[in-house]
């Protein structure tokens, strides 16, 4: 179904201009690239402007699910695809800042930790802690009990501990995360 511009409620232009900030941060944290974070947030937002009349009650909880749906289908879909190398390998550029590198790295270690917890358990750290949930709001966008949130959110926390941890070893001291 295509959408007119002139069809659209002004409600949905107002929801978009407020809240695509807040669900391209959603959408990046679930897969981890900005490109593919675009694309889910293009779609999601699309199908909620096809579904506005059901949607407008509460529209980021309904887009933030749709994202949530979207990021399992292409997390499905990149599991039977062959694995892509990484660039990097590329040299970097040198920093401007100390306080400013420490930030990019502190930054980098957090986002590969975050890769590395399965997708599930992604799911509720970057909607309890990145999207700022509450553990039922959590439970409604992942279609699960409030229970599961809580068992997910303590095993994805110590599996990200362990992979923090691991990271302090080679280098980095635990004053970084303070």
């Amino acid at each position: 179904m295509l959408l007119n511009r002139q069809q659209l409620d002004p409600g949905f232009d107002e929801f978009v201009h407020d809240r695509s900030k807040v669900l391209l941060r959603t959408a990046f944290l679930l897969v981890g690239d900005r490109g593919h974070a675009e694309d889910l947030l293009q779609t999601a937002l699309l199908r909620t402007a096809q579904r506005w009349r059901h949607a407008r009650e509460h529209p980021e909880a309904y887009a933030r699910q749709v994202l949530v749906n979207l990021a399992r289908d292409r997390w499905r879909r990149s599991r039977r695809r062959v694995t892509e190398q990484s660039t990097d390998a590329m040299p970097a550029a040198p920093p401007s800042h100390q306080d400013h590198s420490d930030a990019v790295v502190d930054r980098d270690m957090i986002l590969r930790a975050l890769a590395l917890l399965p997708q599930r358990q992604r799911e509720v750290v970057v909607l309890r802690f990145f999207a700022d949930l509450s553990v039922a709001d959590t439970a409604a966008a992942m279609r699960t009990s409030e229970g599961t949130v809580k068992s997910y959110t303590s095993r994805a926390l110590d599996q990200h501990r362990r992979s923090l941890g691991a990271d302090t070893a080679v280098g980095h001291t635990e004053e970084n995360y303070v």
